[in-house]
């Protein structure tokens, strides 16, 4: 099998801890360490190029005895210090060919770009697998020109053609850098068959795309596209010369382009605010250390906040100047949520990062965007987030339809009126489980319904009982993770019950919980032992610290008789790991898009290595008659109603009207995610549905939402609409 690898700002008058580029950092805020130099570790100040071998790879240089060139006097040999091996072969002859004889899984060529290159057919075993376009108005070297992964095991030939197609023929050869296969083949099965516990499957599972870059936080923007933001790394998809580390990816299509950040998002959180931007926070700062040895050209993304205003089919970019628009303080895994004046709540993290907080990096506050004058110098200290230190990073927060916040972290939970600064203590978690990073779980508020007048609940599930003061040395990819999951009513009565007890059929860390149009949650990702992260713990398995990835999604329904909730009847077996770094998302159509994993420094092939593919989970109502709707209003204000004209399936007795905020997602954090039913009556004519919108911005904060129309619990395609009058704050 072949799978292709193609690939108005506001100024804020506090401090900037900005840092100066050196060559080495005193305190690298990556996540792990990595305990040798990696073997494609280049010279202080290299610059950020695509070139790079990762673990479990090697590079053939141009001059390599298993790359042939043909005929011999059409190319020529230059010795150039920009080229790997200060060597390239170059030709302009149309037709001349180069052959590459490789062992692996994978391959990947290397060379320049300019305004005089041209095109190339590339070749696997014979077949055609795609055109190189090599063409660029800027001149670039060491890019990444074509990459395959995922072949068979084995031994390949790559051939590759000059064609002149673009109206320019010439074609150069840097190096090539090949997957080796022994730990792909170790971890997953050749063929990705969907095997399930039922014969006939209700759901199914599909790969089809690629992310270009590694999908550590992932967001759906409109109808068509997502965005998807990862740390500075080698991705194969490039920008300006350099490796990506932002992109947006076609739903339909199933393309990526890329978006060209500034800073260094690893672990920022975001959010849509109320007039429909979204908002990224956070970050690390430049690392330059023994962890990371090229100039990544990046700035520190501790402080930065970026936007990006949504513009489907469009080539926006995102607004990325940590110098002019920043935070008041620094924040590595902090959350953001939207409140129900459509501005962001920003809460807690790191002030450095490294792994596990501590008190002496711990950042136990909260502010706003945009500012608000509450608090001092822009923060809001929390006692919450010292009291449940160390393990307190993402911090779960849900908004509340009476305008409060819920949060979790650690152990602890709480009622916050960010208004007046008051915390009200919730019951302990049960059992000794930490939720938040890195004993990380997954929660969401369950549905609110009018007839239940919004009554709030959340669920949370997963984590670990790891002691969280211990030392890395003490921990193992092999400490089981928790099985459980939790969930409380957030009113008089509910909270002062406390906590309900489940059990999942099996045990996750870093899991990702995704509601559904209907009602119910579908459970994926994660490991049944370790903990969050890489490079820290013992007995590391590559360098995740996390093992046993579970690849059967399990799916709840929260309105389900207790006992009888949880089921994986029917659901087809992935082959793909999906920990660290891993996301998930419901999608417009009504399938889970399923994306990332990389417990990785840098990009690797080992296990668990760097994954792009994309996996697509289909629920079972998306092969049954779905009702479909048009009229959608593109806004609509609180307290209001419209009329949408509806085709629904025949004999539907039932109809309901489900608004969604599909969340920023990003470890195991559904940031925002929320599901309204909304108030409907169908005509007697059957074509005439009236909507009525939710009665305030604390039941659904405004910003984006999805409309999706069921018919006897059979979701339609979601449809964007604007929530509120489109005005922060």
């Amino acid at each position: 099998m072949l799978i292709l690898l193609l690939f108005g700002a506001v100024t804020l008058a506090v401090p900037y801890e900005g840092t100066t580029r050196t060559c080495a950092s005193q305190n690298s805020a990556w996540n792990g360490q990595q305990m040798a130099p990696h073997q494609h570790s280049l010279p202080c100040g290299t610059p950020f190029s695509p070139y790079f071998v990762p673990e479990g790879s090697i590079s053939m240089d141009d001059n390599h005895k298993d790359i042939q060139y043909f005929p011999e006097n059409a190319w020529s040999i230059y010795n150039d210090p920009s080229c790997v091996g200060s060597s390239m072969h170059a030709s302009s002859v149309l037709g001349a060919n180069v052959t590459v004889k490789f062992n692996g899984t994978g391959i990947q060529w290397f060379g320049r770009k300019s305004y005089r290159h041209g095109a190339s057919n590339v070749y696997i075993d014979g077949i055609s697998v795609g055109l190189a376009h090599l063409w660029s108005d800027k001149a670039f070297s060491m890019q990444r020109l074509f990459g395959i992964s995922h072949l068979v095991d084995g031994e390949h030939i790559l051939t590759i053609t000059n064609t002149g197609i673009d109206g320019q023929t010439l074609i150069d050869i840097d190096a090539f850098v090949v997957t080796l296969g022994t730990f792909r083949s170790m971890l997953a099965p050749q063929t990705h068959q969907m095997e399930s516990r039922d014969l006939w499957p209700t759901w199914t599972l599909e790969q089809r795309g690629q992310t270009g870059v590694a999908a550590m936080q992932l967001a759906i923007i409109s109808d068509t596209e997502a965005i998807i933001i990862d740390k500075v790394e080698h991705n194969p998809l490039n920008v300006n010369g350099h490796p990506a580390w932002g992109a947006i990816y076609n739903l339909e299509q199933h393309t990526v382009r890329p978006l060209n950040l500034k800073s260094n998002s690893f672990c920022a959180g975001g959010s849509f605010l109320g007039n429909g931007t979204l908002v990224n926070i956070g970050g690390n700062p430049v690392v330059e250390d023994a962890t990371g040895a090229v100039d990544f050209g990046d700035e520190n993304g501790l402080q930065t906040i970026r936007l990006f205003n949504p513009c489907p089919g469009g080539t926006c970019d995102i607004y990325d100047r940590p110098r002019a628009l920043h935070m008041a303080a620094p924040r590595w895994y902090g959350t953001v949520l939207r409140l129900d004046d459509g501005s962001a709540m920003i809460i807690g993290g790191s002030t450095r990062g490294g792994w596990m907080n501590n008190a002496s990096t711990n950042n136990p506050t909260l502010e706003f965007f945009p500012p608000k004058s509450i608090g001092e110098n822009g923060v809001v200290r929390l006692k919450f987030l010292t009291d449940t230190l160390n393990s307190n990073l993402f911090p779960i927060a849900f908004a509340l339809p009476d305008g409060r916040v819920f949060m979790a972290a650690n152990q602890g939970a709480m009622v916050y009126d960010w208004r007046t600064n008051s915390e009200y203590r919730l019951p302990t978690l049960p059992n000794g489980v930490r939720v938040t990073y890195p004993m990380t779980g997954t929660a969401l508020l369950l549905p609110l319904s009018p007839d239940k007048k919004y009554e709030p609940e959340v669920l949370i599930c997963g984590g670990s009982t790891l002691d969280d003061g211990a030392p890395p040395n003490v921990f193992s990819a092999l400490d089981p993770a928790s099985n459980q999951c939790f969930r409380i009513v957030l009113t008089g009565a509910g909270m002062a019950a406390g906590w309900n007890v489940e059990e999942m059929p099996d045990p996750r860390i870093m899991p990702d919980a995704v509601l559904l149009p209907d009602g119910r949650v579908v459970i994926v990702n994660g490991g049944r032992s370790g903990i969050a992260g890489y490079g820290n713990v013992e007995g590391q398995v590559g360098s995740s610290n996390a093992d046993n990835p579970v690849l059967t999604p399990v799916l709840y329904d929260p309105a389900a008789p207790v006992g009888q909730r949880f089921s994986s009847e029917g659901m087809p077996l992935s082959t793909i790991p999906r920990l660290y770094h891993s996301v998930a998302t419901l999608t417009p159509d009504g399938s889970i898009m399923i994306a990332g994993s990389n417990p990785n420094l840098d990009i690797s092939t080992v296990v668990y290595g760097t994954e792009y593919r994309v996996e697509w989970l289909k629920p079972d109502y998306m092969y049954k008659p779905r009702p479909t709707f048009t009229n959608l209003p593109e806004k609509m204000d609180f307290m209001k109603f419209f009329k949408l004209d509806v085709k629904l399936p025949k004999g539907t007795k039932n109809v309901k009207v489900s608004l969604m905020d599909l969340g920023f997602v990003t470890h195991s954090m559904h940031m925002n995610s929320r599901l309204v039913e909304l108030g409907c009556e169908l005509a007697p004519d059957g074509h005439s549905l009236t909507v009525h919108m939710p009665p305030s911005g604390a039941v659904y904060p405004p910003g984006p939402g999805w409309v999706y129309v069921l018919a006897d619990g059979i979701p339609s395609v979601g449809k964007k609409m604007m929530i509120g009058d489109g005005i922060i704050p």
